[in-house]
């Protein structure tokens, strides 16, 4: 096994249970981990998953950031939802971006699963960003992120990370159940 991937999986677990509770200190595990996975992801010809890494680190620095100046519910900061034509843009958009990116993948690399590296790396990127803004429906889009992630990298051999993606889904599902309880408390 790849002492790299390992480490980054490791990292990655306490990154999400941080999320999930809201916490601040999710950041700098977030920010160890994706750099790790950026080289796990280029040596499995993944590389919209690789590029994805990048953007996680630039998303993870200003999610720290964003997260810094929320306001806070008990020991955590506060989370909003989405109103439902913001939803609607993000799913369009989100499902127009992983469509373009895997044909441009399919057309002009070598990757190894064009399409479903394209699709786990798109909605990855918008549940980042709904995450960084604290918005609840980002676990959903994470939810979806780690059902498909565990069969592609399953399927490349990356045995570890296709753990901690399954691991992932369960925990995607205790954070929005933990932050809808959290959304429902503030009202």
């Amino acid at each position: 096994m790849n002492p790299v991937e390992l480490a980054a999986a490791a990292l990655g677990l306490i990154n999400v249970a941080l999320v999930a509770r809201r916490s601040l200190w999710n950041y700098p595990f977030g920010i160890a981990m994706v750099a790790l996975y950026f080289f796990v992801f280029a040596d499995a010809k993944l590389y919209s998953d690789a590029l994805l890494q990048i953007f996680f680190l630039v998303i993870q620095l200003y999610g720290w950031w964003n997260w810094r100046r929320s306001d806070r519910v008990d020991d955590g900061v506060a989370v909003r939802r989405l109103d439902y034509p913001a939803r609607v843009v993000w799913i369009v958009g989100t499902a127009l971006a992983c469509i373009v990116w895997g044909a441009a993948m399919a057309r002009y690399t070598d990757a190894a699963v064009p399409y479903a590296d394209a699709a786990v790396a798109g909605m990855s990127v918008a549940a980042q960003i709904l995450q960084s803004q604290r918005r609840v429906e980002s676990w959903l889009l994470w939810i979806a992120v780690d059902i498909l992630a565990v069969g592609l990298f399953w399927s490349r051999g990356l045995y570890p990370t296709a753990i901690l993606y399954a691991i992932f889904l369960g925990m995607a599902v205790w954070g929005l159940f933990a932050w809808r309880a959290k959304l429902g408390a503030a009202r």
